[in-house]
């Protein structure tokens, strides 16, 4: 795992070189959302309001909603709708209701389409009201009318009392007295009795639920929309990618540092050349639909690489080329012939090497015009399954590579193919790609050899 911090500016090289593949993939997934909405159409959800006169306390009102939405109101209102292959098990789950604190029940309902959604809310207001009067006895319980004809009795016989009492022998007598005293005492006792009566009848208060106009006909389709899906699906497909970059970057095993490609080639490093990242040989050559399509979206490069640097001139590079031909010189007993062995697919590293087998010459004499500089002969090997030329008249090898580009496994395979082959890893180079600076016609005249050499030793390798 790359120790690498994922930082913002890891995110806009993202956005800048992979801007092709995320806006193709947004498309995809706004037509993924596009098809999900066709499999699940829009839906349209109204509430029709019922008020509960009176007081109620907050369990009532909650025990209120559960009748609302139970299996009896669903069935009548289903029945009343007779919406074809639309029965109470299929409308359980289009239905709900919820109280509030003004003794308001809202029940709402769901259809595919606005006219349904309205119908199906005022059917199932219209249902609860009339199940909630048939359960308070309005009318249809003869049991109702006790309580009411219990008042009336006890309203007469208080009237009667009262015309008793009127009518008693007006003297002072300890009879008359008495009688007109009970009187009293019973009259009252009718009057706290028709009171607590009153209190202990809901029926008399609760009962006439009452419906507060008809559900308002819904004008835009509940969450998620069409166009919700379809921005959800793009910005989804969007993430995804650029959380997968981020996690295949710090998933990642390539080495990057000089000490660690190092250990895996079990070599020294003798230095790092430039090689211009614009020349027209750094992007990786393909042919087929395939790489066509990679070309196009632009992910036949690498994305995670840092931002080419700007360098010097021509001979600001030559020199770098030249310094690293003179560290090979002196870590060699005598001049002598090397393999440069370049890993396939690195494209800076095979001009690097094209590079260095140009300023190292043909002749390795210490008198001829390459001051002693070993000659080199480039050489491609397949990282999957590296294999090295055997030893004929180069006596080592030189890799060539560029930072960033393989893994510990894949250089140590290739430091065993150079083992079996009897080549001795001599030095390691890195290649790093650089902006170059607009050059001289003279400059690109000098420069034009050494990537003829280097294509020259390629194919005569192959």
């Amino acid at each position: 795992m790359s120790d690498e911090t994922i930082r913002l500016v890891t995110i806009g090289r993202i956005l800048r070189r992979r801007w092709r593949l995320l806006a193709v993939l947004a498309v995809v997934g706004a037509l993924v959302g596009y098809g999900s909405s066709l499999l699940f159409p829009p839906s349209y959800t109204t509430s029709a309001s019922v008020l509960l006169p009176g007081v109620w306390q907050e369990r009532e009102l909650m025990t209120q909603a559960e009748i609302a939405t139970s299996s009896v109101v669903i069935d009548r209102a289903a029945a009343a709708l007779g919406w074809k292959g639309v029965d109470g098990t299929q409308l359980r789950d289009r239905v709900s209701a919820t109280a509030s604190d003004g003794n308001i029940v809202k029940v709402s309902g769901t259809a595919e389409t606005p006219e349904r959604a309205q119908q199906l809310s005022d059917q199932m207001a219209k249902q609860f009201v009339a199940f909630g009067a048939r359960i308070a006895g309005d009318g249809t319980d003869p049991g109702a009318a006790q309580p009411e004809a219990l008042r009336q009795m006890v309203v007469q016989a208080s009237r009667r009392i009262t015309e008793l009492a009127d009518s008693a022998n007006p003297g002072q007598t300890v009879e008359s007295v008495q009688t007109r005293t009970e009187l009293a005492k019973l009259r009252t006792a009718l009057e706290e009795a028709v009171k607590k009566l009153d209190q202990v009848d809901p029926a008399s208060t609760k009962a006439a639920m009452v419906v507060m106009g008809p559900a308002a006909r819904p004008t835009g389709a509940v969450a998620p929309t069409r166009i919700q899906l379809i921005v959800g699906g793009a910005l989804l497909f969007f993430l995804a990618t650029v959380i997968g970059h981020l996690t295949a970057a710090r998933m990642g095993r390539r080495l990057r540092t000089e000490p660690e490609i190092a250990a895996a080639l079990g070599s020294a490093f003798l230095g790092t050349v430039d090689v211009p990242a614009d020349l027209p040989g750094h992007r990786p050559e393909g042919r087929g639909p395939r790489a066509r399509i990679r070309r196009l979206l632009g992910i036949d490069v690498r994305w995670d690489l840092p931002v080419p640097q700007a360098s010097g001139d021509e001979a600001s590079r030559r020199i770098r080329f030249q310094r690293v031909c003179a560290r090979l010189r002196d870590r060699l007993p005598s001049p002598r012939r090397l393999l440069v062995v370049v890993p396939d697919g690195d494209e800076p590293a095979r001009l690097a090497a094209g590079q260095l087998a140009a300023e190292a010459g043909g002749d390795p004499s210490p008198s001829s015009s390459s001051r002693g500089y070993p000659m080199l002969r480039v050489v491609g090997v397949s990282v999957s399954r590296p294999l090295v030329p055997d030893r004929d008249d180069e006596s080592g090898a030189l890799v060539v590579l560029s930072a960033g580009s393989w893994t510990a496994a894949e250089l140590a395979g290739i430091a065993g193919a150079c083992a079996d082959a009897k080549h001795e890893v001599v030095g390691i180079v890195l290649a790093a790609p650089v902006r170059a600076r607009t050059t001289q016609p003279s400059d690109r005249q000098g420069a034009t050899p050494a990537l003829a050499v280097g294509d020259d030793a390629r194919r005569g390798s192959e």
